[in-house]
């Protein structure tokens, strides 16, 4: 229906970087309208899944099929000037805390394409913090189970640490449980800078159909 990776090329090719979270899905949500003018591209889209309401950020419809998509995009400080344009970027920090959303957007997908009739699914990270796809140099830390590093495969039932606090584990303290088997796969996407954190990667992540 849709090449991801191509869309995430073309992307590149226009933006360097974004503003913010936001910035970046509403450029994700034209360059998909610009390819299928045809198709419902839905943003905040509630869809029920496992008796719960979930709010996907999009979800694209054809007559063929469905396509769920959950972006992030975290970013280190950078201050970088693109095509005239000034770009302040925020420290996100907390790695894991994201790589835990990250891998809790992939569950929320594969709940999806189980519910939903001929619906596929795709988890995007974009993000030019080098410490998502670096492998860790501590395999014992709080949250070892969360990494994001390439060539990693991610699956069955994934927590923190036993050590881990309860500030650590904030809103967050369930475990995750991932259905299918998923080998992490890092692109480079752009380098809008050659000083530190000027390089952009993102991960791709598909969640096939289930039903």
């Amino acid at each position: 229906m849709i090449d991801i990776y191509d869309v995430m090329n073309v992307l590149a090719a226009q933006r360097s970087a974004y503003h913010s979270e936001a910035d970046f899905q509403h450029a994700f949500a034209w360059e998909v309208h610009r390819r299928l003018p045809m198709a419902s591209v839905r943003l905040e889209k509630p869809i029920l899944a496992n008796g719960q309401t979930l709010h996907l950020d999009f979800l694209i419809q054809t007559v063929e099929c469905k396509v769920a998509v959950e972006l992030k995009y975290k970013t280190r400080k950078l201050l970088v000037e693109v095509d005239g344009e000034e770009f302040r970027l925020a420290d996100h920090g907390a790695q894991d805390f994201g790589r835990y959303d990250f891998i809790k957007d992939i569950c929320r997908l594969e709940g999806i394409a189980a519910n939903l009739q001929n619906c596929e699914g795709w988890a995007i990270l974009l993000t030019n913090d080098s410490m998502y796809w670096r492998p860790s140099t501590n395999e014992r830390t709080n949250d070892a189970a969360f990494r994001l590093s390439q060539d990693r495969t991610l699956y069955g039932t994934l927590g923190w640490g036993a050590n881990a606090s309860d500030g650590t584990k904030r809103n967050r303290e369930a475990n995750l449980s991932v259905d299918g088997k998923y080998t992490l796969q890092w692109t480079d996407y752009a380098a809008p800078s050659s000083g530190n954190y000027g390089q952009f990667r993102f991960l791709a992540v598909h969640v096939p159909k289930r039903v």
